[in-house]
């Protein structure tokens, strides 16, 4: 029975996220609006959520969504075969596992569940989820053997897309049936470990995700069909472009997805980025719960590597307080890993740490007091 995947007695259901970045030399149909190419070379696809959603409604997002038991199903194997076969399906080796704060329970799998490793569903179900709520397939032929070393394009899209779409979105296991249908796998090999969010404490009962993110280089941008369900809009965004369409309040951006948007402009190309991701192939992630610090005008969401972050079960539920105001915490600290909230619109953000694993942080982001 196909259904979401829980991570045992956890609270945080298991998702993954694809940043999908396509190169903007000579941009397509898929954006006539947008014919000049951004000061970083490449730019990002964003989803506008519907306001309908019970999370982040509204939001501007990249495409994603829960691991569902069909994205670990044993049938792939004969999708995948005679090419690509366990353990680890031509990925190349396995980056290190890394244990961070807090230590998660193993997902409960049975033997249908562990015929593919977390490195291939995950991987699937961002895939899976792109298709369903962008109508972008990130497939290649069955025969391809080797992964191909420079960004790819996406699959054209079949000229039934609709009535695929529909059936999958019904039953995430009919996605198999779509790429047995084309003769294709998903292209996993193009999908880079980027890193991994832990949803943080907001409320009793509120919903949280242990997802991890992807990065995908396409060589241009594919035509983008939003599902009008969940998704109501889309756009192509450069990261400074993103950033400035948020302090202008054109779209809003959870503190993760600016975060990640802000690490991104480290880059001056797309053939730097995906450079990068080949690189850093055998670093691993870093997996992060931000820690909210409620102060007496705000709030500042702590990572890792803060001088105030507290690995200490007891925020797994909970939020750290004081009476100051978030001006004076920060005039006194100097170790620096946080995202300081001052309103929807406006967010800071302050990096004193060193990075890990040769991963790359986003610079010092401080919008003018003119915002605040």
């Amino acid at each position: 029975m196909s259904g979401p995947l829980r991570s045992g007695p956890s609270s945080w259901r298991r998702a993954a996220t694809m940043m999908l970045a396509a190169g903007w030399t000579h941009p397509g149909p898929a954006a006539p609006s947008l014919s000049s190419p951004p000061a970083e070379g490449f730019r990002l696809l964003l989803l506008q959520r519907s306001s309908n959603q019970s999370f982040l409604p509204g939001a501007h997002v990249f495409p994603g969504g829960t691991l569902d038991a069909a994205d670990c199903s044993a049938d792939w194997l004969r999708l995948f075969a005679p090419h690509h076969r366990p353990p680890r399906f031509s990925l190349g080796p396995s980056p290190p596992q890394r244990t961070t704060f807090p230590v998660l329970p193993v997902a409960g799998t049975d033997a249908v569940d562990a015929a593919l490793p977390d490195d291939v569903s995950f991987r699937i179900c961002a895939i899976r989820e792109t298709f369903e709520e962008a109508g972008v397939l990130l497939l290649r032929p069955r025969a391809s053997l080797a992964a191909a070393p420079e960004p790819v394009p996406a699959l054209s899209p079949p000229p039934d897309l609709d009535a695929w779409r529909v059936r999958v979105r019904s039953d995430p296991r009919h996605f198999l049936s779509l790429c047995a249908h084309l003769d294709c796998t998903p292209n996993i090999w193009a999908l880079h470990d980027w890193s991994a969010w832990l949803t943080p404490f907001m409320h009793p009962g509120g919903r949280r995700f242990n997802t991890a993110f992807f990065l995908c280089c396409l060589s241009e941008p594919p035509p983008v069909y939003p599902d009008f369900a969940e998704v109501v809009d889309c756009k192509w965004s450069s990261p400074s472009e993103a950033t400035e369409s948020f302090i202008s309040k054109e779209i809003w951006l959870a503190p993760p997805q600016f975060y990640e948007i802000r690490r991104l402009e480290n880059f001056a190309s797309l053939s730097d980025l995906h450079k990068f991701c080949l690189d850093h192939a055998l670093e691993g992630v870093e997996r992060w719960m931000p820690i909210s610090l409620l102060t007496a005008d705000g709030r500042i969401q702590l990572l890792p590597g803060d001088e105030l972050y507290l690995e200490d079960s007891d925020f797994l539920e909970n939020f750290l307080s004081t009476e100051k105001k978030t001006e004076e915490i920060m005039k006194e600290g100097k170790k620096f890993h946080r995202i300081v909230i001052y309103n929807n619109h406006v967010y800071n953000i302050h990096v004193t740490v060193q990075s890990k694993y040769k991963h790359v942080y986003p610079k010092n982001y401080v919008v003018g007091k003119s915002h605040l």
